[in-house]
């Protein structure tokens, strides 16, 4: 005879059937059964409280895309759901599989403006690949499974599950259930075999391809293929934001990062391949800058799950719609061995110009304030280019992902499409809660760090042993930095008066240190990496450090100035 449970309890044993062992979240009035049939389940899933619902989102985000698995936060209706939103789209533009689940008011006072109602389907379904409403807890088991199997397969992303408090009181005869099928959903395309090969021969008439490495590897966990591809054809590679961690920093045929802030080599030579292979990757605007002047003498093959991807920013000549860790054996078994030394070559012309004119006064300034790019490197060094960096959203998030490096795959954790300030502190929290044998370095700016500072409650509760950098120039730097250079050094609104970061800290029993000169760096980032808890290290930066090459707005991705 099956069980008769409450739909409260029919959740907890469907997450429990899901794998979860986590959740974020905060209770409200219409989730409380849902909080009180959790209290049963303290042994079965870790129960991290929020200090706001966005950080819940975040959280969920950080423990997904450093572990893999799906990410779990739990609020209640109204503004409990509505503060996830900016996490849901965050994840949603990113790829992050995350299932929210939100309390809703009972069914039978649904359209009447109940306290704390919104139409939280209607809101979300521009921003989740499915957003539902359950009613009846007969629905639960069903819901949950369905939610988990979109959340996590094809192209990942989040799913919002809308709980009536009636249906989370009702019961139930609880039965497990598995979707691994849902009709008209394809989330993984079988390869066009005929496509494969024109693509094959393409690269093998190739005297300068060139690769476009994206999330799309660290998603697919196609890393080893990706490998194997590069090589067999001794093709260069470059990453986008997003898929930095793909390749190893240090790996032969890795040239660097793409985008308004990318290496020069890779953006310059973007627009001299002739064939251009996007493994995985979108065709941001920041990749691209102008459309009108990318790569327009390259013919582009574009390897993604999603079709919807294909032609919507560059036409590919090319399309090869399916999982890139699947397509990548299949393509490689067709390639010839090349050689292509003196393409690979080129790449080093463009890596001197830019050292000499960006990265040596970037890593080794020889007066002045410290500059965030020696503070990140330095980092790096410390926890021997092992740790995971988490970044907030402006020059600090550019600086320590060009001048981080990585040794290891789902190592870079941050906000690429939304460009969400707040993320880089919650996010963290997630990462060291999914990884705890890894190192978790957040690097953050002044202002982002303070758009979710409240989140160092959850950090105390938790004892979640974050390593958080912040890098202070009392600005709002990145949009000082664009005030600087295009709207005539007018600073509206970004200077910064700022608290005293390490006395909050230590109101939290966080260890800090606050570091001004150069000569105290070292021993500083010693003491933090060493520490074996959280620690903040408070740096003062040069406060009109600019994160430089850059690309201007509506120019071409090889125009890239210096100053």
């Amino acid at each position: 005879m099956k069980e008769i449970i409450t739909g409260a309890e029919a959740l907890m044993r469907s997450l429990m059937n899901e794998g979860v062992d986590t959740i974020f979240g905060y209770p409200g009035g219409s989730i409380m059964p849902v909080f009180d049939a959790m209290y049963d389940h303290q042994n079965d899933f870790r129960q991290v409280v929020v200090r706001h619902e966005q950080g819940a989102a975040h959280a969920a985000q950080g423990y997904a895309r450093s572990s893999g698995k799906v990410g779990v936060c739990i609020v209640t209706s109204g503004p409990g759901a509505t503060n996830t939103l900016t996490g849901i789209s965050d994840a949603i533009l990113d790829s992050t599989p995350i299932v929210v689940i939100a309390g809703q008011v009972a069914s039978s006072v649904l359209g009447t403006d109940a306290f704390q109602e919104i139409d939280l389907v209607g809101v979300t379904q521009p921003i989740t690949k499915w957003s539902y409403q359950i009613r009846r807890a007969e629905d639960v088991a069903w819901a949950v499974a369905r939610a988990f199997y979109i959340a996590s397969s094809g192209r990942p992303g989040p799913v919002v599950l809308d709980f009536t408090k009636d249906a989370q009181t009702s019961k139930v005869a609880y039965e497990p259930q598995i979707v691994d099928n849902i009709r008209s959903y394809v989330p993984y395309p079988k390869p066009d075999e005929k496509a494969i090969r024109e693509a094959a021969e393409l690269i093998n008439r190739a005297r300068r391809p060139f690769a476009l490495v994206g999330q799309g590897v660290e998603l697919g966990r196609a890393h080893n293929e990706l490998r194997a591809f590069l090589e067999k054809a001794n093709i260069p590679a470059a990453r986008t934001l997003l898929g930095l961690s793909a390749l190893p920093t240090d790996y032969p045929l890795s040239m660097g990062m793409l985008g308004m802030h990318g290496n020069l080599s890779c953006n310059v030579n973007t627009n001299q391949c002739d064939v251009l292979i996007a493994i995985g990757m979108r065709f941001s605007d920041r990749v691209t800058g102008n459309l009108n002047t990318y790569a327009k003498q390259a013919k582009v093959i574009h390897i993604d799950i999603d079709k919807s991807e294909i032609d919507k920013n560059v036409k590919a000549d090319i399309p090869l719609i399916g999982d890139c860790k699947e397509i990548l054996p299949l393509l490689t078994e067709l390639l010839q061995p090349a050689d292509h030394k003196e393409w690979i070559d080129s790449f080093s012309e463009y890596d001197a110009v830019e050292y000499e004119k960006v990265i040596e006064k970037a890593l080794n300034p020889k007066e002045g304030h410290l500059k965030m790019g020696e503070v990140a490197r330095k980092i790096s060094e410390a926890t021997e280019n092992k740790a995971i960096l988490v970044t907030d959203v402006g020059q600090n998030q550019m600086m320590s992902c060009r001048y981080f490096k990585y040794s290891e795959p789902h190592s870079v954790l941050t906000s690429g499409g939304l460009g969400t300030m707040g993320y880089g502190l919650p996010a963290a929290i997630g990462a060291a809660i999914a990884v705890p044998h890894r190192t978790v370095c957040v690097f953050m700016g002044d202002g982002g760090f303070q758009m979710n500072i409240q989140e160092l409650g959850t950090i105390m509760e938790q004892k979640t042993p974050v390593k958080m950098i912040l890098l202070n120039n009392n600005y709002l730097g990145n949009v000082r930095q664009w005030q600087e250079l295009f709207f005539n050094h007018r600073y509206s609104c970004t200077p910064m008066l700022n608290p005293d970061y390490n006395m909050i800290a230590s109101a939290y029993g966080i260890p800090s240190r606050l570091v001004v000169d150069r000569a105290e760096l070292d021993a500083a980032i010693k003491e933090m990496v060493e520490s074996p808890g959280a620690f903040l290290l408070h740096v003062a930066v040069e406060e009109e450090d600019n994160v430089m090459p850059m690309v201007p707005p509506g120019a071409s991705i090889c125009d890239m100035i210096f100053e």
